[in-house]
Formats: structure tokens, sequence, C-alpha cells
């Protein structure tokens, strides 16, 4: 979703940052679903990027086994945000992620979301994010 290989990728760039993984975004026009309000798969999709380039970013491929979302305000086309992504519990290759779509200008949640996440078998990271 967000990769550089992917030629409609959202473009996100992903950091770790103090055992999280962070990145900004800014939703446009054609991420509308209802009137200037981003579709809420584009948040879904946003928040299980930022968990899974958790891993990602530290040399390991994963896969999303299960994930859950809380909607807590609709989001504004053109709103500036802050994504971050971190570990709360991990036993061999499973983890329990969690993520938040914030507004920058002031760290208000819009949407977070917990997710169960599988390290691929071969434990290998390719050249591009994951997404």
């Amino acid at each position: 979703m967000c990769g550089p290989g992917n030629p409609i990728s959202l473009g996100v760039q992903f950091r770790l940052e103090n055992d999280r993984c962070i990145a900004e975004f800014t939703p446009r026009d054609e991420h509308m679903g209802y009137p200037g309000v981003t579709h809420g798969g584009i948040v879904f999709s946003l928040l299980d990027d930022v968990m899974a380039n958790w891993w990602y970013l530290q040399g390991t491929r994963c896969f999303t086994a299960k994930a859950d979302i809380r909607y807590r305000a609709e989001l504004p086309i053109g709103t500036p945000l802050r994504l971050e992504g971190w570990c709360t519990r991990q036993k061999g290759r499973l983890a329990v992620m969690a993520g938040q779509v914030v507004r920058a200008a002031d760290g208000f949640v819009f949407a977070e979301a917990t997710g169960h996440f599988m390290a691929a078998a071969d434990q290998r990271a390719g050249s591009t994010q994951a997404g």
C-alpha cells in the first residue's frame, strides 16, 4: 500500500524513532470517501502499514493475522497526520501491535488499531518497504 514498488502507493516513508514506527501523511482528494472526508479503508491501510513497517524496518517481513480498528472521528481531507506503530507484546514469530493516526498539529487521535502479526518463516526483508 505504501511501498515504492507499488505504482499506486500512498508514498508514505516510514522510519523508527525510539522503538516506534513513525511517518507523516496528508490525505488528498483522491483518498476521499464521503465529500471532504478520508475513506476509512485508507485510514485502515495506513494503520496496517505503520504496524507492519515496525517489523520491516528491523529486517523482518511479517503478515497481518488479525486486526481491529476504532475510528474516533471523521478525518478531513488535507489534515497533516502523524502515523505511529509499536509492539505491545511479542513471543517468537507472533506479536501484538498497536497503531494510531493522529493530527500532527495537536495529537488528536482520529483512529487506532491493534493487530496480531506473524513474522515470515524465512525472516528476510526485501529491498522496499512493506505494503
